[in-house]
């Protein structure tokens, strides 16, 4: 199962120091998924290797309009295993689900954001996971942690009745924020997931993380198109 956080400068801790708690709450790996700007300097490969938790690199595209979250989605998306939106808006929602490019529409439900059977639909037809964000719920209180638990409740129904890809996060900013997988499971349990389904939104990130690296690699000459022997037939 993996987790995706934000480092710092984004948060206040490390890439390291994420990966070195996630992996003693059980995490095989995580996706550093900061707001366009780098982490603190650090080698992926340097961390695992030190930590044994797979380190994933990622961006989360925060933008005030779909054009400018379409140059930032383009600038990201060659160098970047897993490219998230940022969402929370109407606009830059419907952007997301309608882009095969994006890999996750991250926070649907914030801000003035809504999510609909027609959005639903064209993220299921795209293949965009919806981030099922169980943060709000750790870190609010009173009134506003009640919205998020019945918006997470709307966000399951969507996810079950059109068969919608989905990722389970935190939203981690610092190593005192992450949770283990059990806990985040028992979250989403609250707001009607099975604990199976929980489990497979946790592993959906390593399984992004597997399928984009595979099409980084030398095998895909180009989007679509892998290089190897020709298939009879």
């Amino acid at each position: 199962m993996y987790e995706a956080v934000h480092a710092r400068p984004d948060g206040t801790s490390t890439v390291a120091r994420l990966a070195r708690t996630a992996g003693a709450f059980g995490f095989d790996g995580i996706v550093v998924r900061n707001h366009g700007g780098d982490p603190a300097s650090y080698d992926p490969a340097d961390v695992a290797s030190a930590t044994g938790v797979d380190v994933v690199t990622g961006v989360e595209v925060r933008a005030e309009d779909p054009s400018t979250a379409s140059g930032y989605v383009g600038n990201h998306r060659p160098d970047r295993t897993v490219v998230v939106v940022h969402g929370g808006d109407p606009a830059i929602n419907r952007f997301a689900v309608e882009q095969p490019a994006v890999d996750v529409l991250a926070h649907p439900m914030a801000g003035d954001g809504d999510l609909n059977h027609v959005l639903a639909r064209a993220a299921a037809a795209n293949g965009v996971r919806l981030e099922v964000n169980l943060g709000p719920i750790l870190r609010e209180r009173g009134g506003t942690r009640v919205r998020a638990i019945a918006d997470r409740r709307k966000l399951r129904e969507l996810i079950e009745q059109y068969d919608v890809p989905f990722v389970v996060s935190a939203d981690p900013a610092s190593h005192l924020e992450l949770r283990a997988p059990r806990e985040l499971v028992a979250l989403c349990e609250l707001v009607g997931f099975e604990a199976a389904q929980a489990e497979a939104g946790l592993r959906e990130w390593g399984r992004l993380a597997e399928r984009n690296r595979e099409r980084q690699s030398d095998r895909f000459v180009e989007s679509g198109v892998r290089d190897g022997p020709a298939e009879d037939g």
